[in-house]
């Protein structure tokens, strides 16, 4: 590494732990991770990297703080002035939390961090010292600015800045946001977001916009993106456009399937993949980002997705579609195990995990080997250079029957009597999807009519009258093409 591309807050911060290592290190260790973490399941042969891995953060957050005075370690520091009025505390500094703590490392320049979006943040420091803004102080409650979030585009250079302050109001704001365009008129939007409550998250609940639209827009995978503050997107747009084009590539679209991105933020995935696909439907928890998610299918005309404001998870429970593949790309906790169960009961043919931290995507990998799917091949993607962090994707697909291995197992004769077609689904599942899909509810006797009538052969304890001369009622027509159409759909006939 160049004298010029050494950071001079190495070993501070802990926000880019291997920026000292060459570059081709990095990628080395990373690839060795990644194999470590995926053994049994895959390995892959390179993590593809960058050509300049520097200022790559499209997205950047920094704490607004006074710096302590020399040999001050208490945790309250004193008031900015004395009774004379001199300056008794540190000057204001922008800063990054040091890793796994609340303290603040002033950074006055960042080299993951977008080159432009370090020229506002310095502006935005040397205002709030010429017109005496106030850092805010989470002990006292007191002082006014907390954070400052900027998003840039990779493609447009559309800028947002949003000031998050620890009061409900932001004095002086007028003023601020003049000398800040003065100095930066490229900046598109301006935002005033609210978070008073102690709590890691930088942005709070309400915000509103002091300047421009309150989003920006940008170009990926051919498309455009509308981006709110509170917003999913990758921050490091060039690997972004390589790591959704490896993902859309294992899941070998044909042009028929349907398809659902958990996970879908801003619908990224989703309408990449829906160049592939049949119909895509993206389902997404933060109700802004699906907001911005439909707005974004409008502005691109792509027609095949739809986007819906809710639990993936609980989604998939309820819903009666015939899914052929799955993208999930969830946050670095990676998935709960009902969220994987739900997925393995939906059954589509393959899953596409995209994974920010590889350590529980092999946790996941277990719960969904168990629930009947294979590791067909990985591969990774640097997302993160100067850090120890990657992109792991892995295609999982489900198990054919060639594929499972010998067991000895003792069965009932009873059980061995279970046809391959009815194993499909169960009684209830067809009652499920009947109901949900014609609003009818039928019997588990109308059910073994119906079956018996294609050949699926039913065991003898199922429905038998209780007498020999009682008679069956017999399945109404309405609902015999209801429950028809259940067995196609679970390819029992």
């Amino acid at each position: 590494m160049s004298d010029k591309m050494k950071c001079p807050h190495f070993g501070q911060c802990g926000g880019c732990n291997i920026i000292d290592k060459p570059y081709d290190k990095q990628l080395e260790q990373k690839k060795a991770y990644v194999n470590e973490q995926l053994k049994g399941y895959a390995a892959v042969d390179m993590v593809y990297g960058m050509e300049e891995p520097f200022h790559y953060r499209n997205k950047v957050h920094v704490v607004i703080s006074r710096k302590k005075a020399s040999g001050d370690h208490s945790k309250k520091a004193p008031d900015r002035y004395d009774k004379s009025g001199k300056n008794v505390k540190g000057e204001i500094v922008a800063g990054i939390y040091e890793e796994e703590s609340h303290n603040v490392v002033p950074v006055e320049e960042c080299l993951l961090h977008d080159a432009y979006a370090n020229e506002i943040i310095k502006s935005i420091v040397d205002i709030m010292k010429k017109g005496r803004f106030e850092p805010y102080d989470e002990d006292r409650e007191t002082g006014c600015i907390r954070h400052v979030l900027i998003r840039r585009g990779h493609i447009t250079k559309e800028t947002m800045v949003v000031i998050v302050t620890g009061t409900r109001i932001f004095p002086g704001n007028k003023n601020f946001i003049r000398e800040l365009l003065k100095r930066h008129p490229d900046i598109t939007t301006i935002v005033h977001n609210i978070n008073y409550k102690r709590t890691s998250m930088v942005l709070g609940e309400n915000q509103r916009t002091l300047y421009g639209k309150g989003y920006i827009e940008d170009v990926l995978c051919g498309l455009r993106f509308r981006i709110s503050p509170k917003s999913f997107y990758q921050i490091n747009s060039i690997q972004t456009e390589l790591l959704y084009d490896k993902a859309i590539e294992f899941a070998d679209l044909k042009g028929n399937e349907t398809v659902i991105d958990a996970y879908c933020g801003i619908g990224t995935i989703a309408m990449a993949a829906a160049k592939s696909a049949g119909k895509v439907i993206g389902v997404e928890l933060n109700k802004d980002a699906v907001r911005d998610a439909r707005i974004n299918a409008r502005i691109n005309n792509v027609g095949n997705v739809e986007f819906y404001n809710d639990d993936a998870g609980r989604f998939m429970e309820r819903t009666a579609v015939k899914v052929d593949a799955v993208f999930i790309d969830p946050p670095r906790s990676g998935s709960d195990e009902k969220f994987l169960c739900s997925l393995i009961r939906l059954k589509p043919e393959r899953i596409v995990y995209v994974s920010c931290n590889v350590e529980t995507q092999r946790r996941d990998l277990g719960v969904l080997s168990k629930g009947g799917y294979t590791v067909e091949k990985a591969c990774a993607v640097d997302m993160f250079p100067g850090t120890n962090h990657t992109e792991s994707i892995v295609l999982l697909s489900k198990l054919k029957s060639n594929k499972l291995k010998h067991i000895d197992v003792e069965l009932e004769m009873d059980e061995l009597e279970l046809t391959v077609a009815e194993s499909k689904a169960t009684y209830e599942e067809i009652k499920d999807y009947v109901l949900k899909q014609s609003g009818l509810k039928v019997s588990s006797l109308y059910i073994a009519q119906v079956k018996q009538k294609y050949g699926i052969i039913e065991r003898e304890n199922y429905n038998l009258p209780k007498s020999e001369n009682s008679k069956q009622p017999k399945c109404p027509l309405e609902k015999e093409k209801a429950i028809i159409a259940a067995l196609k759909y679970y390819r029992m006939i």
